[in-house]
């Protein structure tokens, strides 16, 4: 895991080494154990206060360097903000904005102890913790020189200091597999693609199954045995051959039906013949994020031994312009038998999830489905960085995942879907075009994802375009690679599929 943290809980006392982190709110006020601490810098927090022009806003930060009348080295404190109503994710940031406050140092000790007197609950401080995980996240593995300044560099070690360290840590057990998750996700997405084919992707997931994820991974006999015509016709022109993952975690009962999640897996998207500008398409590493996000997920269900049946798909090929690749004009048979024409092969992601969504409704009979793909520019322009592109067939499961992103902050707006905008995939010569034309592009692909789907399948397709990669910085996030959906889909599987 690429972080830079190791996490651990303890009993709330004041620490006597190292950086100390304490949390104020608007009027300045401070817990108990905190306000002995400062006090004993005399009067040192209330001036810097004054100078900084610091008011405890939440997430703001004010730095005290090797306070008088302690032999501690720094004295941070963090703003709370006003309390009275917090947001969900409020304490997901303000772990974000520690771990930011701290930057460089080695032992941290954190006093989460609200100016009111209440205690912290479990939850909350598993929630800082996460924050602190998620925001202290590198991505250094190929520089020579590291991020902290040389080639050995340690983890920062934080110290929670709550009342009830043991309860604490049974909450944070449930959340750090979540952020390993998010930790892996980030991983895949930020590799370089000479280093992540096909092959290699696939090779990353075996691991999993060391936590009790069943694992098969499909080559291309195989998948022409499941006459994936479709995902084939995307591969056929890489000297990497394509690589189908079906991993399976089964924490509910026997009886129960899983729950599906596919991802789009195109470790690297020239657009085939209908090749790319060359200007950022570097960046099309990243079109693996909805594949990403999928293995993060299916690690974080894992390591929390999750109480539901999951199955993860994730279809990996490289889209490249050799000799062999498929041209405009050209015609496949999905694994569905429905035929489509190939306007675009840049307009590839849908092919490969056509096929995934025929394989998973024919040997998974699965409760719902979730497809993510970082599938097009067109929802990027619709919605920016901010909210991922939600389609689906159901109110209800469009409804659950809309709250589920809430209460994350990895944000969803529903989309629409209609048999107008269906009408514009109509071919002359196939049962459909694998585009629609310029306009509504994000919606014409959810609706060619929709001709796959069965109609008393609860579904909905994710295009995260706009947020698995390059998305912008946040309390909680400074990779390129964010693992945007590892979070959501956990919450999605907590509140409406988990048994309690």
């Amino acid at each position: 895991m690429a972080d830079r943290a190791e996490i651990k809980f303890v009993k709330l006392t004041a620490p006597t080494s190292g950086t100390a982190v304490l949390l104020t709110d608007e009027k300045l006020k401070l817990g108990a154990v905190s306000a002995g601490l400062a006090n004993a810098a005399g009067d040192a927090f209330t001036r810097a206060a004054e100078a900084a022009k610091f008011k405890g806003k939440a997430a703001k930060s004010l730095q005290i360097l090797a306070p008088s009348g302690l032999a501690l080295d720094r004295l941070v404190f963090v703003g709370l903000g006003n309390l009275r109503k917090p947001a969900p994710g409020d304490w997901l940031k303000l772990g974000g904005a520690i771990a930011g406050a701290v930057a460089g140092g080695d032992e941290v000790t954190v006093l989460l102890e609200k100016p009111s007197g209440r205690a912290i609950t479990a939850d909350e401080a598993a929630e800082v913790a996460l924050g602190i995980a998620l925001r202290s996240y590198t991505f250094d593995r190929y520089k020579t020189k590291k991020t902290n300044g040389d080639n050995g560099a340690k983890p920062v070690r934080f110290a929670l200091a709550v009342p009830d360290a043991r309860a604490a840590g049974r909450a944070w057990n449930a959340a750090s597999a979540v952020a390993e998750g998010v930790h892996f996700a980030r991983d895949l997405v930020n590799e370089p693609a000479n280093a992540l084919g096909p092959v290699e992707f696939a090779e990353r997931l075996k691991p999993l199954s060391d936590l009790g994820v069943e694992m098969t991974v499909m080559g291309e006999p195989e998948l022409r045995k499941h006459k994936m015509g479709a995902l084939l016709g995307v591969a056929q022109g890489s000297e990497r051959p394509p690589r189908v993952v079906v991993m399976h975690w089964r924490g509910g009962r026997a009886k129960d039906q899983p729950v599906a999640f596919l991802g789009k897996g195109v470790v690297f998207d020239t657009g085939g013949i209908s090749i790319k500008p060359a200007a950022g398409m570097e960046d099309m590493k990243g079109d693996m994020g909805g594949a990403a996000a999928v293995s993060g997920l299916m690690r974080a269900l894992a390591g929390r031994k999750a109480k539901v049946n999951a199955v993860g798909i994730v279809g990996l090929v490289e889209n490249m312009p050799d000799g062999k690749a498929q041209r405009p004009g050209d015609i496949v048979t999905s694994m569905s038998g429905q035929t489509v024409e190939v306007i675009n092969t840049d307009a590839e992601g849908r092919l490969v999830l056509c096929d995934l969504l025929t394989y998973v409704q024919k040997h998974e009979k699965p409760a719902a489905i979730v497809d993510l793909a970082t599938l097009t520019g067109a929802i990027i322009v619709a919605l920016g960085n901010h909210n991922a592109g939600m389609f689906s067939n159901n109110d209800a499961f469009s409804a659950a995942l809309t709250k589920a992103g809430k209460e994350t902050g990895e944000h969803v707006w529903r989309m629409p879907l209609g048999p107008d905008y269906d009408k514009l995939l109509d071919s002359k010569f196939a049962d459909m075009k694998n585009v629609g034309g310029r306009w509504a592009g994000a919606i014409t692909a959810a609706q060619f994802l929709q001709r796959f789907v069965e109609d008393n399948v609860p579904w909905a397709h994710l295009d995260v375009a706009g947020t698995a990669m390059g998305s912008p910085a946040s309390e909680t996030n400074r990779s390129w690679g964010s693992g945007w959906g590892v979070r959501l889909l956990d919450q999605l599987v907590r509140a409406k599929y988990e048994k309690k």
